[in-house]
């Protein structure tokens, strides 16, 4: 069948190819799909969703593995594998992929850097969504998403609306929040992408916990130290 950006049925039906299990199936889609459904299981236990809320993607050569809409994660296996290709045409599997696609694929057709994306409801950060324009730049890790975080407008969930709102909010950055709904992050692969994502969460914990205390305003950054994080963080972590 094939789907559109939104991740409804449309047109006639088109058999998916199926390769997941299959022994010509490509070892990058497998190995990748382990991981993202490792992943997705990690947002779960760390607390950044509840249930089957968010999604996870990750980009192989032009196809895009996604997480299926509304399947719990703890039952996902090899033969589930769920993949479109950057039109948003299921080429892989037969569940239906994440209603979250247009703003996956948004993701990669404006950076061709990014090859995996990650979508929570986590708690902290989507109460800051209902709060501020954009979250103060409380702690330097700020500099590691482009700057201080955005948070784009309300749209419905699914909508080519949310993904647009999600772009704008994006610029320069590699993170976002999204009002009244949650975060978005993506990164060069999975684990930078859940990576930021946990950062920002723990960001926005940090500033509701600070905000929180009477009589006191929490100590920003200035633009200044942000530029100075960001060249120290450049050069941050193992080499080769």
């Amino acid at each position: 069948m094939t789907y559109s950006r939104a991740g409804g049925a449309e047109g006639a039906a088109e058999p998916a190819r199926e390769t997941a299990g299959d022994p010509t199936a490509e070892p990058a889609l497998e190995a990748a799909w382990a991981e993202l459904v490792a992943t997705a299981r990690r947002t779960v236990a760390d607390g950044l969703v509840v249930g089957t809320s968010g999604n996870v993607s990750v980009r192989v050569g032009d196809t895009v593995l996604v997480t299926p809409s509304g399947v719990s994660y703890d039952r996902l296996a090899p033969h589930d594998m769920t993949g479109v290709d950057l039109d948003g045409r299921q080429v892989l599997g037969t569940l239906v992929p994440t209603s979250e696609l247009p703003m996956h694929l948004a993701v990669y057709r404006a950076d061709p850097g990014a090859r995996a994306v990650v979508h929570t409801h986590a708690v902290h950060a989507t109460a800051v969504s209902l709060l501020v324009p954009e979250l103060p730049p409380v702690h330097y890790m700020t500099a590691a998403l482009g700057g201080p975080v955005r948070v784009a407008p309300y749209a419905a969930y699914g909508t080519d609306e949310l993904a647009r709102g999600m772009l704008d909010a994006l610029a320069g950055r590699t993170g976002c929040l999204l009002r009244n709904h949650g975060t978005i992050t993506y990164g060069a692969s999975l684990d930078q992408a859940y990576d930021r994502t946990a950062q920002l969460e723990w960001m926005c914990r940090l500033w509701l916990t600070a905000s929180s205390v009477p009589g006191h305003s929490p100590s920003l950054l200035t633009p200044a130290q942000l530029t100075e994080a960001t060249e120290r963080l450049r050069g941050y972590g193992q080499r080769g």
